[in-house]
């Protein structure tokens, strides 16, 4: 039997056992000790597999620890086990003080079902806070289980592990957000995809509309992808699986671009207005999004955030708007752009409002 089919036979063993164990002591003899006999360690020899082992912390004597696995006389791994049915983020934190004061370069904290495997990437010994390998064993998967097979005794290389130990972790971390983001696309992510194909001002109505179109479109894309592996994979006689979800009709807000039109006057008083605030804040937090009766200027593209209104327009009087506290506008007149500059106590205090 391969460590593949070892490992997916020890699956099975922990689902068909759980719920008939009761104690911590049960969880290490049902679970933790056939696990180390399947990556190849001899359990019932005290110079390989040591159980209690000793962990001196400062003045605390005689601090143990469930197993140590030993090669050459030192400590190798460090395994910390607890009850299955416990939540293991509440005990990581004892183990990183076994870690600290012991040789051991990887260390593992486990209920039977949920194995995390630990290092020192971030700082040298001391025990990374994330995992750089996690899995659930009812429902690992075959790449995992490689993983896992590098901590066999026939293949276990500690500098090997280390310096793979790196790519996994952020791997991993970049996996999570992934999901993340396919499951619930923030506003940035969304941003992004909607400003490549939205021909106007991407606003937070827009965000809106097109976060279940860049949801949706990411869904179509896996399906499509998994629909051109099984047709690599089934024969000529059979049919390809298509999955296609139904087609919703997506309003997203728009106004007629003939209506709106952005001028070079506007345009030079928006710079006016970011050269006056240059001091205050980057001038790359301050954004514009023209409308049909005014042109506004915002703080980070937020449209919580209005620096101010320019009334232009309208050629017999022109106004510029500020906001108090409340956002209330406060309107002043001018007659050239120029006495925009006269208002600039004004729209500092407006940003300082955000800051």
């Amino acid at each position: 039997m391969d460590f593949k089919d070892q490992i997916k036979q020890f699956s099975e063993r922990v689902t068909k056992l759980k719920d008939n164990i009761h104690t911590e002591e049960a969880t290490k003899n049902a679970f933790i000790m056939p696990f180390l006999q399947v990556l190849g360690y001899d359990v019932f020899n005290p110079l390989e597999v040591v159980p209690e082992f000793i962990c001196d912390i400062g003045t605390k004597k005689g601090e143990k620890i469930d197993y140590a696995i030993f090669r050459d006389n030192d400590p190798i791994i460090l395994v910390e086990c607890k009850h299955w049915k416990q939540n293991l983020s509440i005990h990581d934190g004892q183990l990183l003080r076994y870690f600290h004061v012991s040789k051991a370069k990887f260390a593992i904290l486990t209920n039977g079902l949920i194995f995390r495997f630990y290092t020192d990437l971030v700082e040298p010994n001391k025990m990374d806070e994330k995992p750089f390998l996690e899995f659930n064993i009812e429902e690992i998967k075959d790449g995992q289980i490689e993983k896992l097979r590098d901590f066999h005794k026939a293949y276990f290389d500690s500098n090997s592990i280390y310096q793979s130990a790196s790519e996994l972790k952020y791997i991993n971390e970049i996996r999570q957000l992934v999901l993340q983001e396919l499951q619930e696309p923030n506003d940035e992510f969304v941003r992004y995809f909607a400003k490549q194909v939205y021909p106007n001002m991407v606003t937070a109505k827009v965000i809106d509309a097109f976060r279940p179109l860049v949801k949706r479109t990411f869904a179509n894309v896996i399906n499509d992808t998994l629909n051109d592996r099984l047709k690599s994979a089934i024969t000529p006689d059979n049919a390809s699986i298509v999955v296609e979800e139904p087609v919703q009709q997506i309003s997203i807000p728009t106004e007629p671009e003939d209506k709106i039109i952005t001028t070079a006057e506007e345009l030079e008083a928006f710079y006016i207005v970011r050269s006056i605030l240059r001091t205050t804040v980057p001038v790359n937090r301050i954004t514009y999004r023209d409308a049909q009766s005014y042109f506004a200027v915002f703080l980070d593209d937020n449209n919580r955030k209005p620096i101010c209104r320019l009334y232009l327009n309208n050629p017999n009087k022109k106004y510029i708007a500020t906001f108090d506290a409340d956002k209330k506008e406060l309107k002043a007149e001018i007659k050239t752009l120029d006495d925009i500059y006269s208002q600039s106590g004004e729209l500092e205090k407006t940003v300082g409002y955000y800051l």
